[in-house]
């Protein structure tokens, strides 16, 4: 799919050419970094997904220096996290903030926030949730999201760690652009797939927690480094393909 025909179905689906145009970043940039599930085949799947307002905007319901919360107030998760972190670059924590979306989903490739955030200088963590659709590896019913967590960290010698990583062995994104069926999505990591389990319902519980009424969120921890031990990392690291390069 090329800028022209993702854009105009985006347009047609009535997002306003700004959200279009971010959007289109989103998922394009997923599809150049080899995340398909992220990438182009988002926007069909977009023209199929009900319960989410185009023209919709989040707000800012709480605000202190060191906390926000913010409700997607019906728009897309995107674009809801979109919003939230150019809030956080307009006007940066003096030491760190912690931040709770609300009402935020779908939400994406996390790395793709996180990144924005960390070429700006700052340390990012952000996790969301999703449907259950991870049961524990010995059985029973689906009770967790995949749930990823995503982890930027600045540089000052250029390109930030991003690291980004569903607690499936597959993502649902993997099932939707048709590279993997549902049976496979189960926790990662074979006979240590508990570990997987447990961090998918630690992350979940961590979001239930914090938000104030049913329904997917996201919560975002950014902050200001204190030190920059990625340049110390890549010289040790030699020739290694670390965590957000390019391929």
């Amino acid at each position: 799919m090329n800028a022209d025909e993702g854009l105009s179905r985006l347009r047609a689906l009535g997002f306003g050419d700004a959200d279009a145009q971010e959007l289109w970043a989103h998922f394009d940039g997923a599809e150049r970094r080899g995340k398909q599930g992220h990438g182009h085949a988002r926007i069909p799947w977009l023209e199929a997904l009900e319960g989410y307002e185009p023209s919709a905007r989040p707000s800012l319901a709480e605000s202190e220096e060191g906390f926000q919360r913010w409700h997607g107030g019906g728009a897309i998760g995107y674009l809801v996290l979109g919003h939230v972190v150019r809030a956080q670059l307009e006007r940066p924590p003096v030491h760190a903030r912690l931040v709770v979306c609300e009402r935020t989903f779908p939400t994406g490739m996390l790395g793709h926030q996180v990144r924005r955030l960390a070429d700006a200088g700052l340390v990012a963590v952000l996790t969301a949730t999703s449907p259950a659709r991870l049961g524990h590896p010995s059985g029973g019913p689906k009770v967790a999201g995949t749930n990823p967590l995503a982890i930027g960290i600045p540089s000052s010698a250029g390109a930030p760690i991003v690291v980004d990583v569903s607690m499936g062995a597959v993502t649902w994104g993997d099932v939707v652009a048709g590279l993997a069926e549902e049976e496979q999505l189960v926790p990662f990591g074979g006979d240590q797939a508990h570990k997987a389990f447990a961090l998918a319902l630690g992350l979940q519980l961590l979001v239930d927690s914090l938000v104030r009424e049913e329904g997917h969120g996201a919560v975002l921890l950014v902050a200001q480094p204190a030190a920059d031990p990625v340049p110390a990392l890549r010289d040790l690291a030699v020739g290694v393909r670390l965590p957000g390069d390019s391929k």
